[in-house]
């Protein structure tokens, strides 16, 4: 198991981001969270295997219709030591 952290800039809000999100995440097998922040970006923690979480990450490059993705900061933890955020994929 890995988990990722991801930070996307842009015209992230108000454009379904975070569904779009939960949505890549939840076919893909991956637990975690996705959730707007006070400056307009929009967190996403998940966990599961590298390489549904590297398609998690182009899905989230591209964004749904409507978003304006200008920037995605990547931080990967190789050996969580903290439990999964949740044991699905959910919005918050």
């Amino acid at each position: 198991m890995v988990r990722v952290h991801i930070i996307v800039t842009g015209r992230v809000q108000g454009v379904g981001f975070r569904y779009f999100t939960a949505g890549h995440a939840r076919t893909l097998g991956l637990t975690g969270l996705a959730r707007n922040l006070p400056h307009g970006q929009v967190e996403i923690i998940a966990e599961g295997d590298r390489a549904p979480l590297e398609a998690l990450i182009a899905a989230v490059r591209r964004g749904p219709p409507g978003a304006v993705v200008r920037d995605v900061r990547v931080d990967w933890d190789d050996a969580p030591a903290q439990p999964a955020p949740a044991r699905e994929f959910v919005i918050r």
